[in-house]
């Protein structure tokens, strides 16, 4: 999979486009931390370490914007990670097939902390507050926030976190990445996939 987006995006500024999206990622984590702010809330860590959790993630750009970040790494961390990386999608395909949940932690943590924190996908930003999402034609969603939260600030009143806008404007650029670059694949990879 490498291989085939690199060669499809050989003609393509691909700057253009991170910069874009880091300019949205930064919108994120404002609106993030004012929720957060509000509540309190602040990630420490927990048996509930969302970094265990399988996220998959859907856009060629978080893929290229990861890639981009760990091939800036120095070269014996990359092999340890993408090691790791390698020891966690092995493990997890075994998992699916028994049925069994998926509980590993993402090879980019070590000792707690993220080693691309900077450059973390859309749901690494976002997980662990309670938010609302807007679909066209249908009643506004709401999701709760992580089990932590929950524990500690689940009787506050809600403090409206819109994820909606965020979506869009990630679909809307991605859409255009994908025209520039004349990309027809959907992509669902977790980060163990793309650094194998």
């Amino acid at each position: 999979m490498h291989l085939s987006f690199e060669n499809l995006i050989v003609q393509v500024d691909i700057d253009f486009f991170l910069k874009r999206l880091s300019s949205i990622y930064s919108s994120m984590d404002l609106k993030y931390n004012e929720a957060a702010v509000y509540y309190g809330f602040n990630c420490t860590g927990c048996e509930d370490n969302c970094c265990l959790t399988r996220f998959y993630h859907h856009t060629v750009l978080e893929y290229l914007y990861i890639l981009k970040a760990f091939n800036h790494l120095a070269p014996e961390k990359q092999i340890k990670i993408k090691a790791r990386a390698l020891k966690v999608r092995q493990k997890s395909i075994k998992d699916s097939r028994k049925g069994k949940p998926h509980r590993q932690m993402c090879p980019l943590n070590s000792d707690g902390k993220c080693l691309l924190y900077s450059c973390r996908p859309m749901i690494c930003r976002l997980h662990g507050i309670p938010h609302e999402l807007h679909k066209p034609g249908r009643d506004i969603t709401y999701g709760p926030g992580c089990e932590a939260f929950t524990k500690q600030f689940g009787a506050k009143d809600y403090h409206r976190f819109d994820r909606t806008p965020f979506y869009i404007k990630m679909a809307s650029l991605e859409r255009d990445l994908k025209q520039a670059a004349g990309i027809t694949t959907k992509i669902k990879m977790t980060i163990a996939d793309m650094l194998v």
